[in-house]
């Protein structure tokens, strides 16, 4: 791993020599925020080594570096997901390079379907802690332990500081700002009513596709983590409706405007 690391690395640095302090993962329909930074460089993903490509219409499939908010900022306009094919080795990659880069910070943010009874799409929510329900993980495998340990620790993985200075930015601002419990699941297909039954009994406030494996290797790695999500529809058993991916994207576009306000606030008060 180490080695496809370095090489991607490599490729990476022969467009830019700029040393991220915080790297932002953008989820679908959330890559209007990529139009604030003011990148020295855009490398399609097809352009680094071990870096998969994207499949998901709405991911651009582009890394940024440039700054956002006076803070050097290294960006993924488009992730990647387990239900594309990909292994959770290769859908957290990304963070290894970005973190071999100099980033010491993730900010990462998804769409997800809300479960929370007072909650509305639109609405968005601070992770305050995930399950893990993809049915792998990303650290399997032998370990470097110049990464990070054989067996990390998981009792604090979104940062308390963190959250406290989005609470303060969300404040600030007059944004709404929930805060739960995200569960990770395969997909690609939504969930039925016996499903979002049961993740609802396991603690979850809100259900999606994504990030968990790249929080994962990022608090492996030393990490600071901070989680956002935009709920996008309402996944209440008793009450469901068919959701489509063009309302899903529809109302993440519309929410998109807090959710760059609270990334911009919160990188103006990192230390």
């Amino acid at each position: 791993m180490k080695a496809e690391v370095e090489a991607a690395v490599r490729a990476v640095r022969a467009k830019s020599a700029l040393v991220p302090e915080v790297a932002v993962i953008l989820g679908t329909g959330l890559g209007g925020l990529a139009e604030q930074l003011e990148a020295e460089a855009r490398i399609p993903y097809e352009e680094i080594p071990g870096f998969p490509l994207s499949t998901v219409e709405t991911h651009t499939g582009r890394l940024l570096l440039g700054t956002l908010a006076h803070r050097r900022v290294v960006a993924m306009q488009g992730r990647f997901h387990r239900y594309e094919g990909h292994t959770l080795q290769q859908v957290a990659f990304p963070v290894r390079v970005m973190n071999a880069l100099g980033a010491r910070t993730l900010v990462v943010s998804n769409i997800s379907g809300g479960m929370h009874p007072l909650w509305q799409p639109g609405d968005l929510m601070l992770i305050a802690d995930h399950i893990n329900l993809l049915g792998d993980n990303p650290l399997v495998g032998p370990n470097d332990e110049t990464e990070g340990p054989r067996f990390p620790d998981m009792s604090a993985v979104y940062d308390a500081e963190l959250r406290a200075l989005a609470r303060a930015v969300a404040l600030e601002r007059g944004i709404p700002l929930r805060e739960g419990v995200y569960v990770g699941v395969l997909g690609p297909n939504l969930e039925t009513r016996a499903e979002y039954r049961m993740l609802r009994q396991l603690g979850a406030d809100v259900v999606g596709m994504s990030t968990v494996p790249e929080v994962i290797v990022a608090v492996h790695q030393g990490m600071r983590v901070l989680g956002l999500s935009i709920i996008t529809d309402l996944c209440f058993p008793d009450a469901l409706e068919p959701a489509s991916v063009e309302q899903i994207i529809a109302v993440a576009r519309s929410a998109e405007p807090n959710l760059t306000a609270m990334v911009r606030g919160v990188l103006e008060r990192l230390h």
